[in-house]
């Protein structure tokens, strides 16, 4: 049965799973239905919002208290969910530890889908500029900012990811991805440096162009930078570093190519590495991102002489820093050792000397002429020093000019046209608030009131849009508008910019103090504008004589004036301008153009060209549809799942986050299209559910009458409904969460009726179609059994006719079922022992082949029988079948001998006189067994022994051999054929040592008789006779033994002087 089911994903977001062809399971959700199944849009999470908080703070009910804003930023964070919207605008906040909402997959569920029918995330944002650059053919731009640490960078790393992705690609698409995304890592390695608040803090803002082509692939770029901190190649506060390409290319560089650059593999050697006392940091892998960088270098088209040159550029000023000078007893100034002027000699391309004498002299040009002016310590360090900063920082503005070229659009069916789209990232510092505020926060927070005039101005704009195309009136907002302070920094004459310029170019002696003075004087009584001199009581005690107070849009930042002429002037001294001018290093050659040395006008100060630039900025900004990303850092440990209240308080301030929160809730807080609003809420009306047929106003207007709202809590404009306060969208919210109890028990049994109902039907027609299919089967089997059966009987009946006839067609088949008859009843009735002689009878034309079946089978049982008997078994067998040889139908009392086994002897050797044994000597005895010895004369019966040996039979008496037969002089042996137990043995008459044949009897003769003829091998010389037995004497006599049957055995002398024998009748014969 097929279940209904909701997924929550870690945004926040719920998303019903599609059917298994990717079809809804709600038929009129089209709007909120992607590949991955039904979106259910933001609203869904008002529900949970005591756990996790709302997902927009226009929502918030009170919206005005800044500990209600971060209380619901805390309720999120804790939740893992960093992204949270004021309007449209993205508040994130740096989890500082990875999660999996980056994934691809995340990336298709946003692609393509309203702003507010998902959970908040970077890749909406990203996603709604794509589609409204697309859709209205109007430039977009993404604003990212943030103070340090923040994640605007990886911010800006998550946006290029997203359309490098999702974008459509083509090999040459797919180049421009890889040059967009690989520039990344090159610009942080030289933009980017640890800082106490940031492991990979930029040091410079950026602004990126991503060009897209009619069909929405991304085809080219362009960066801007503003106000790299050059200060930081020369000096770095306790625990921060330098920028990481000099520590990746100290600890990533090979061994040859450190040595071509004169540098070692230690940070410590180095004096522009060593100020910060921080050489090395856990979080960062110099070596690793070496590789990146050098990878980079070559994807974004960076050739091995162009990475060579850079890298020169890059070891020179490191070799600046190490410069050493010593002071004469004149004050001036000398460079105490020329071994990095060697090294910078052959890595600028420039003459050692020269470079020598310019970095302790100063060239002054006076009425045409030019006269050298030695330096002192102080400065000639000055000198060293902005030769570095200018150096690094003419080289990095080529790079961003080189990382441009390698993006440039070029439009090869019309090349003058601009046919491309634009979407602008600009990753910007936020507004800085330090205990020491110098020059550079000056023009950061310079910058931020510029962007926040900008965002105000927009917001309204386009809030006043909307109102004006659904028709509703606009009614005024109160905001504060911050140009009083951007006028304050910026007017023409009477702003901190003019009178900072006019100090710088004033010709006799200014300072910083005189800076200051020049402030008081000009701008005293302005309200945003306050010093130590101009404050009361109270505000000198938290303020420096040297400091200016500024009551900026984000609040009041003291700034010290200390070095401000020095940094605003950045000049360099025009013999080393010269001397670089002179470089054969191909990119100093492009970043210090000899026009420098001939052109008599004064370059514009840092201020003014920051100036500059930052109104160029706007005009770009004004001209696209702008998005925002506000970047809060959660706490300065860097601590996953800490979060530092004060901090964000502070960071919500600054980021003008509560007056933009105001200013998008001084009119409607909510506001949804028709339709939307309609398809979530129409349950909670009867007229309305479960489909409203008419117009959609006319159904949102029903909806709202009948859940009660005041006619102040909502308007209808052409195509939305604005709903003024977030409780009346909570209310409606929690109504229908009620609602969905009772809609889901109707659902529910609805669903299960149906899937049952069909679950039966699908059976039902599953069943029958089995059925049919297995009765159809039975029936084809059941006649073809028939059709085999009737022609195997019309074949059978045939060969019966046609039996005697030789084979052919017609016989064949009961030929060989008489034949397979045969040999399987054969195979039933095998004989089971060789004595078994059945033998089923067989056909006429099987009788030879039964016949030879017959013999082997007998064969077979013989050797299987024959391979089964022991060696003393087949000893006896052998006995027995000599035994049946010479008595076999001759002798009447052998079949009684036959189930005897014959033993080895009848005499043990305790029945042997040892005298006997010991006359045998080494002549083994085979048998032994006791007879009874008849006299020749008398036939008196004596008993003796028979001893069978090797060469003779003995008889002997007790102790004594009376007499030794050898088997040679045995003629034969002579036996009746009845019963008895008598035998002569006939020996010859002429040898001396016998006394005649020997009369004997034993009561086991047969067994005596074979082993005798075995022994003596005379099994051919055993006669059986039937009445009488003829023996010999000594003298030659004959003598005749008559045998005779009768009841019991009886041996007397006759009286016809015959041996007279009786032997018992048996019934054998």
């Amino acid at each position: 049965m097929m279940e209904l089911k909701i997924q929550l994903v870690p945004t926040g977001e719920i998303i019903l799973p599609p059917g298994r062809n990717g079809e809804s399971h709600c038929h009129n959700c089209s709007k909120a239905v992607g590949s991955e199944g039904v979106r259910v849009m933001m609203e869904s999470a008002l529900t949970a919002r005591d756990r996790v908080g709302v997902q927009d703070f226009v929502l918030l009910e009170n919206h005005t208290s800044e500990a209600a804003f971060i209380e619901n930023l805390r309720k999120r964070f804790k939740e893992n969910l960093i992204y949270t919207y004021i309007g449209s605008v993205l508040v994130s906040v740096n989890p500082y530890k990875e999660l999996e909402i980056y994934t691809k997959q995340h990336m298709e569920r946003y692609r393509g889908v309203n702003f507010y029918e998902v959970s908040p995330h970077i890749y909406a944002v990203s996603d709604n500029a794509y589609r409204s650059m697309r859709t209205e053919r109007r430039d977009q731009c993404i604003l990212i900012s943030g103070e340090s640490g923040a994640g605007k960078t990886e911010a800006s790393k998550k946006i290029l990811q997203y359309y490098a992705v999702t974008c459509p690609a083509s090999d040459k698409v797919q180049t421009i991805k890889d040059r967009l995304l690989q520039s990344n890592p090159v610009l942080e390695a030289f933009g980017n440096a640890k800082t106490l608040r940031n492991d990979n803090s930029s040091r410079f803002g950026k602004y990126m162009d991503i060009q897209f082509d009619f069909k929405g692939a991304p085809v080219g770029g362009h960066i801007l930078n503003y106000l790299l901190e050059k200060s930081r190649v020369v000096h770095q506060n306790h625990g921060e570093r330098n920028f990481h390409i000099f520590y990746q290319l100290i600890e990533g560089g090979e061994e040859d190519l450190l040595r071509r650059l004169g540098l070692e593999k230690n940070p410590q050697q180095y004096q522009y590495l060593v100020k910060g006392n921080c050489p090395k940091v856990s979080s960062i892998n110099d070596r690793s991102d070496w590789k990146v960088v050098r990878k980079a270098l070559t994807v974004i088209g960076f050739n091995d002489d162009d990475v060579e040159e850079l890298l020169n550029i890059i070891a020179s000023v490191l070799h600046l820093g190490n410069i050493q000078f010593g002071g004469e007893e004149s004050g001036n100034a000398y460079i105490t050792a020329d071994t990095q002027i060697k090294y910078l000699a052959r890595l600028l391309g420039v003459d050692g000397s020269i470079l020598k004498e310019a970095l302790v002299n100063k060239k002054i040009i006076a009425k045409g002429e030019e006269l050298m002016s030695p330096l002192n310590l102080e400065q000639a360090a000055s000198a060293r020093d902005a030769l570095s900063k200018a150096v690094y920082g003419r080289t990095f503005s080529w790079l961003v000019n080189k990382i441009n070229i390698s993006l440039a659009f070029k439009d090869e069916v019309y090349p003058t046209s601009k046919s491309a789209s634009v979407i602008g990232l600009l990753d910007i510092y936020g507004f800085e608030v330090f205990q020491h505020n110098s020059f550079e926060q000056f023009c950061i927070n310079y910058c931020n009131e510029k962007l926040q005039q900008l965002f105000i101005e927009l917001t309204l704009k386009s809030e006043q849009e909307e109102y004006e195309s659904e028709g509703i009136t606009w009614e005024p907002v109160q905001y504060f508008n911050n140009k009083i302070i951007c006028d304050l920094v910026e007017e023409k004459f009477k702003g901190i910019i003019s009178i900072l310029d006019e100090e710088c170019l004033r010709p006799g002696d200014a300072s910083d103090i005189t800076f200051l003075e020049k402030l008081e004087d000009t701008l005293g009584g302005h309200a945003h504008f306050v010093t130590h001199k101009l404050a009361d009581g109270k505000t000198r005690k938290a303020m420096g004589r040297e400091e200016f107070r500024l009551l900026h849009y984000a609040g009041e930042v003291n700034y010290n004036v200390t070095g401000f002429l020095d940094k605003n002037n950045d000049l360099l001294f025009r013999n080393l301008k010269e001397v670089m001018c002179q470089s054969e290093n191909k990119i100093l050659t492009q970043c210090f153009q000899r026009e420098e040395l001939t052109d008599k006008k004064r370059p514009e100060t840092a201020v003014t060209q920051f100036k500059n630039s930052l109104a160029k900025l706007m005009e770009i900004l004004i001209s696209k549809e702008p998005s925002y990303i506000r970047c809060i850092k959660p706490n300065d440990a860097k601590q996953a799942g800490r979060f530092d209240e004060v901090l964000i308080r502070h960071q919500v301030k600054y980021l003008g986050l509560m007056e933009n929160l105001r200013v998008r809730r001084a009119g409607f807080a909510y506001r949804r299209r028709y339709e939307t609003f309609l398809q979530r809420y129409k349950s909670l009306c009867p007229e309305t559910w479960p489909n409203w047929q008419g117009r959609l106003a006319d159904g949102v207007s029903t909806l709202v009458k009948h859940l009660g709202y005041k006619p102040e809590e909502y308007k209808l404009g052409r195509s939305k409904i604005f709903i003024r306060f977030p409780k009346t969208l909570f209310a409606t919210e929690d109504a229908l969460e009620v609602r969905k109890h009772s809609l889901a028990t109707k659902l529910q049994a609805s669903w299960k009726g149906y899937s049952q109902k069909s679950k039966y039907r699908k059976l039902r027609h599953s069943a029958i179609l089995i059925q049919a299919w297995w009765r159809g089967i039975l029936a084809r089997r059941r006649a073809k059994l028939r059709r085999q059966a009737a022609d195997t009987i019309r074949r059978f009946i045939k060969g019966f006719i046609y039996r005697h006839q030789p084979r052919c067609p017609e016989n064949e088949y009961f030929l060989d079922y008489v034949r397979y008859s045969f040999l399987m009843n054969l195979c039933r009735n095998l004989p089971k022992t060789v004595l078994d002689k059945s033998w089923p009878p067989a056909p006429p034309a099987l009788a030879e082949a039964s016949e030879h079946l017959r013999n082997l089978c007998m064969q077979n049982m013989v050797w299987s029988y024959c391979k089964k008997i022991s060696p003393e078994w087949k000893h006896q067998l052998e006995q027995k079948m000599v035994a049946s040889e010479i008595f076999k139908d001759k002798k009447d009392n052998y079949p009684q001998s036959v189930p005897r086994l014959f033993v080895g002897t009848r005499l043990n050797g305790e029945d042997i006189n040892p005298k006997v044994i010991q006359a045998l000597g080494s002549e083994r005895m085979k048998y032994g067994v006791p007879v009874t010895k008849y006299d020749r004369k008398g036939f008196r019966a004596r008993p003796r022994q028979l001893l069978l040996t090797g060469n003779s039979a003995i008889i002997v008496e007790e102790a004594k051999m009376k007499q030794r037969i050898e088997y040679s002089v045995l003629r034969g042996v002579s036996v009746s054929s009845l019963s008895d137990g008598v035998f002569v043995l006939h020996v010859v008459c002429e040898d001396n040592k016998q006394k005649g044949d020997v009369i004997l009897q034993s009561d086991h003769i047969i067994e005596a008789l074979t082993k005798l003829a075995i022994c003596a091998d005379k099994i051919n010389s055993i006669n059986i006779n039937q009445s009488s037995i003829k023996f010999t004497t000594r003298q030659g006599k004959e003598g005749i033994i008559d045998f005779t049957s009768g009841s019991a055995l009886l041996v007397a002398k006759a009286k016809n002087g015959h041996l007279s024998v009786t032997a018992p009748r048996l019934n054998s014969r």
